[in-house]
């Protein structure tokens, strides 16, 4: 018998083994946060970009081995090894990614008992809290980058904060006045209240009013895949995300590339080190009536100890500090 077959066979047999264990009655409990089990783990909702960062905290805690692997839509993303369908169907029913308004959303309505976003809550968010009489606590856990995005086909390398500010109030409008080509810059707007428009506005743009870009309007894009597929395909285009959405998670042929700003370029060093002038923070946010013995509130502080900082280290942020 071919000795690959049995070797196949062998591994199968493992993985069968260690999914029956658990589907007759393994209990899956935290050796970290006492108490804590998959049962009774707590609904955490997120950002598109704090995905991975949700999965595999709630790996770390509940001792659950996980891999890197590629995934559906050209995204990479963290698995699960040694579940049975049950106990994954059920982790996934813990672990959401409504994106940052929804998660904001979820967290006042009490749909989510904490959330890891790539920013504060919004204006409208705050106002949906107070009308709830709902209060927040937002703590930074990590740190991530703002970052602008262009064609790999246009040669500028670098922009002030000053020029990107220009462009999008439309003060710039042509890539030569920045030293590329003399062609008409198509900046690209996401939707409002998306973590990425509320990082543009309150990060960057601070007091200065974008340009209007109407809500039927061609710029305005909708989700963070789509604003690096209409930086692919438009050379003369430039639009923003999160540095690690577009480095850690969405992978494929985008020909783009990271702009530096005032010559920094955005990577873990500059990042860790905050040279880089559109450093972001990732915040874990619970609502401040959750009890000390809940288990959101156990999670909360864990991921502001050393442990949960070598958790959030493992998924690719560098730690807040």
């Amino acid at each position: 018998m071919n000795k690959y077959f049995l070797f196949a066979v062998f591994i199968l047999s493992v993985v069968v083994f260690a999914g029956c264990d658990l589907l007759f009655g393994a209990s899956i409990e935290s050796p970290i946060i006492q108490g804590l089990t998959l049962n009774n783990y707590p609904k955490v909702d997120g950002s598109t970009s704090t995905a991975p960062l949700n999965a595999i905290v709630a790996c770390k805690v509940l001792g659950i081995n996980y891999v890197w692997r590629w995934g559906y839509g050209d995204t990479r993303d963290s698995i699960l090894l040694d579940l049975d369908n049950r106990n994954t169907e059920k982790f996934w029913g813990k672990i959401k990614s409504s994106q940052t308004h929804q998660s904001f959303i979820n967290l006042i309505n009490k749909d989510a008992d904490l959330i890891l976003t790539a920013r504060k809550m919004s204006v409208d968010e705050k106002a949906d809290a107070d009308a709830a009489g709902i209060n927040l606590i937002e703590t930074p856990v990590a740190l991530d980058a703002f970052i602008f995005i262009i064609n790999e086909q246009n040669p500028v390398q670098s922009l002030t904060i000053k020029q990107v500010q220009d462009i999008y109030t439309g003060r710039i409008t042509n890539w030569g006045q920045v030293g590329g080509n003399n062609e008409a810059i198509n900046p690209y707007v996401r939707n409002a209240n998306s973590g990425s428009q509320e990082l543009m506005e309150t990060l960057v743009m601070k007091d200065l009013a974008i340009m209007d870009f109407p809500e039927d309007s061609s710029e305005l894009i909708f989700s963070m895949a789509g604003a690096l597929d209409i930086v692919s395909h438009d050379p003369n285009s430039i639009c923003y995300t999160l540095y690690y959405y577009k480095e850690r998670m969405a992978t494929g042929a985008w020909n783009i590339k990271n702009l530096a700003i005032n010559g920094i370029f955005p990577d873990w060093g500059t990042i860790s080190n905050k040279s880089y002038p559109y450093v972001a923070e990732i915040y874990a946010v619970i609502r401040s009536d959750l009890g000390e013995s809940t288990m959101a509130y156990k999670l909360y502080e864990w991921l502001q100890t050393e442990a949960g900082k070598d958790a959030i280290y493992d998924s690719g942020y560098p730690p807040y500090y």
